[in-house]
């Protein structure tokens, strides 16, 4: 909601998963702009991604969580997919990267209204795919730089970040927040 309220004057549409839609929240995610991604089905992800590409090329607005999924309230930058890239390469088109930042309540809304955070949406500048590599590269170019630009927006060094800039599907890393701080299971 607040992503479609700061970008008033367009009609961004949102990716989601399939079963969201049908889930506990799926009229507000309908209502918002959200469009299905079936997992299971090929041919239906074969379609929707058709139909993205379409309303990309024909001046339409995508929001996709980059990094597949939104843990409210955990600013750590997680490792990125690579699919807002592949769309934007695909329709050759700029990524804008965008960053939630958290910072605590104070008393009132924090006690009465039992609110754990205030967020702060910044959007960066377009970012555009470079020319000069093969798509292939592009697209990881781009995911790189979108990661980093979104780790500066939330205010966190990219350097300095916990995680990878791009999600690896063939290794696994299960981060936890103990009282102590982060602490993470598998390995890199």
């Amino acid at each position: 909601i607040c992503v479609r309220r700061a970008l008033r004057g367009y009609d961004p549409k949102v990716l989601v998963w399939d079963k969201n839609i049908n889930g506990e929240n799926g009229k507000m995610i309908r209502g918002v702009g959200g469009i299905p991604l079936p997992v299971n089905d090929l041919k239906a992800v074969s379609q929707c991604f058709k139909v993205i590409r379409e309303d990309v090329s024909n001046g339409g607005w995508i929001h996709i969580y980059a990094e597949g999924s939104m843990w409210e309230f955990y600013q750590p930058i997680r490792p990125f997919k690579k699919g807002a890239s592949y769309f934007a390469v695909k329709c050759n088109k700029p990524l804008v990267p965008l960053a939630f930042s958290y910072r605590k309540n104070g008393f009132i809304r924090s006690k009465i209204f039992k609110s754990p955070a205030s967020l702060t949406l910044s959007i960066g500048e377009p970012l555009l795919p470079n020319l000069d590599l093969p798509e292939k590269e592009r697209i990881e170019d781009l995911t790189r730089r979108s990661h980093d630009a979104v780790c500066i927006l939330a205010g966190i060094n990219p350097k300095e970040n916990i995680y990878p800039e791009i999600f690896n599907n063939n290794e696994r890393v299960d981060y936890y927040t103990t009282e102590y701080g982060i602490g993470y299971k598998g390995s890199w």
